[in-house]
């Protein structure tokens, strides 16, 4: 008897560990969008759309530097936006930028 508890125990165990699995990889995917006010943001100069990054406080930005190509987005290729580790559980637009751009290899 106890060998079949055990198997339901441990059946359960994996059931409720996917689950929690699951749960996590959606509640990631429903981050909110980063605000341009967020302190950390303004920090390093994000902007949703490259285009309107400081040209006199950044003048090495260039129109092709963009957050879905940088090194640390970690969204999918064609994705709208993605986390980025330096704006912990927000998410960036893909055609953002701040001053952490570092081309992706």
């Amino acid at each position: 008897m106890s060998q079949v508890n055990r198997r339901v125990f441990m059946l359960h165990t994996v059931v409720v560990g996917c689950a929690v699995v699951a749960i996590g990889s959606n509640a990631q995917a429903a981050a909110p969008n980063l605000d341009e006010s967020d302190p950390q943001a303004a920090a390093l100069g994000y902007k949703s759309d490259t285009a309107k990054a400081d040209a006199k406080k950044y003048p090495n930005h260039t129109a092709a530097q963009k957050c879905g190509t940088c090194a640390l987005f970690q969204g999918k290729a064609g994705d709208a936006a993605g986390p980025c580790p330096l704006f912990a559980g927000k998410q960036v637009a893909a055609n953002g930028w701040c001053s952490a751009w570092a081309k992706k290899a």
